[in-house]
């Protein structure tokens, strides 16, 4: 890793820091799994520190605070533009026809004209590093039909994504009341948009675009500092403060800070960067289950088989302290008043990972083979060998 400092230096600048103003410490709420205490920033609003492979949370504050999201809407209009090229709806090298609106739009820009051609790369590339409003604007109008019509879609999709304290009501992020974010939201949009269109990455590690002739260096001040960051977008207005998803990967795992409402770009930048530290020390990540592993089965006399088989359809890893993983504790819950018949993959419960009496995980168990209602003579012979 290379930074302006060592990740020693920070870590020890930050013990330093906790000692002196305990009263900062005190601001900080407990972090998310059990664990040293997680880094005290009292200027911060709220944030997440979440682990990309996992989901988990590793530490947060106000998490599900409603703030002014700024230019962090534009990960929605990126996430949805790259939904309308895996359709088959746009390709990334077509030509979009600039409008006035998005010409005219205020803020920040890429400098779009409306008689010079720019392509839907070009546009991604002016929207997440530019953070141009115009550019969101022209995308909004070719994949929706019309500002309006992207705003749905944003809304339909922030359900689908279970971002449940979120509500768009523009396309770029300008100041509205009815346009809204939380921090634990903006990180699983996040996650959910690296996930399924990696190829953000390649645009939001780049520290400027060249556009039709005009240079701008990238908004995200991270990447100027820490070398294993590579995304994603901040967001500056008057009631947002300033904002900063950062994403960063160090030895393959990847992990993501959302930071809402700092002091200033360098407060906000620090946060980001004490968040990181802190994940990367603290914790590791473990794999558990492979996908379709049987972790318990079910034993009802009226069912038949009368032993289920029950497992996990997907791989599951977790994200523990470092040095804890021998404490976990695996509990499987079974879903009450199970009936047959039963489809095999069908959810009959859950799998929970507690760690010192808290929940860190929880992911669902299914049938592994179909399950039917007993008859009389099965169950017959189940109380019979029960009785043996």
């Amino acid at each position: 890793m290379i930074v302006r400092t060592s990740m020693t230096t920070r870590i020890l600048l930050l013990f330093v820091g906790l000692c002196l103003a305990p009263w900062a410490f005190a601001a900080t709420p407990t972090p998310m799994l059990p664990t040293p205490p997680a880094p005290a920033l009292p200027a911060i609003v709220s944030y997440v520190l979440m682990d990309y492979d996992t989901g988990q949370i590793i530490a947060a504050k106000s998490e599900n605070l409603r703030r002014a999201p700024a230019s962090l809407t534009k990960l929605m209009t990126a996430y949805l533009t790259y939904q309308a090229i895996q359709d088959g709806t746009l390709t990334a090298q077509e030509d979009i026809q600039i409008s006035d609106t998005a010409w005219r739009t205020g803020g920040s820009s890429m400098f779009v004209q409306p008689n010079t051609p720019a392509n839907v790369n070009q546009l991604l590339h002016g929207l997440l590093i530019d953070s141009g409003n115009d550019a969101a604007v022209a995308l909004a109008e070719a994949v929706g039909g019309s500002q309006s019509g992207f705003v749905t879609l944003m809304n339909d999709t922030r359900l689908r994504l279970h971002l449940r304290n979120t509500h768009y009501s523009n396309v770029d992020g300008l100041p509205d009341r009815n346009l809204y974010t939380t921090a634990l939201d903006v990180a699983k949009l996040s996650r959910a948009l690296i996930q399924q269109f990696p190829q953000v990455i390649q645009i939001t590690k780049e520290k400027s675009y060249t556009y039709n002739g005009i240079t701008q260096r990238s908004w995200n001040p991270v990447l100027f500092r820490d070398q294993t960051v590579d995304g994603l977008k901040t967001g500056l207005t008057d009631a947002s403060g300033y904002c900063i998803d950062a994403t960063a990967i160090r030895n393959g795992r990847r992990l993501i800070a959302v930071v809402l409402g700092g002091p200033s770009w360098a407060g906000s930048t620090n946060a980001v960067e004490a968040l990181l530290d802190y994940g990367y020390r603290f914790f590791a990540n473990h794999p558990v289950y492979t996908a379709g592993e049987k972790v318990s089965e079910i034993s009802r006399s009226d069912l038949s088989p009368m032993h289920i088989p029950v497992g996990v359809e997907q791989a599951v890893d977790i994200t523990v302290p470092k040095g804890h993983f021998s404490d976990l504790r695996r509990v499987v819950e079974i879903t009450s008043n199970l009936q047959a018949p039963l489809k095999k993959g069908a959810i009959v419960g859950r799998l929970v990972f507690l760690l010192d009496g808290k929940q860190l995980k929880s992911v669902p168990v299914i049938a592994q083979t179909s399950v039917k209602k007993a008859g009389w003579i099965a169950l017959i012979f189940h109380r019979i060998s029960n009785a043996l």
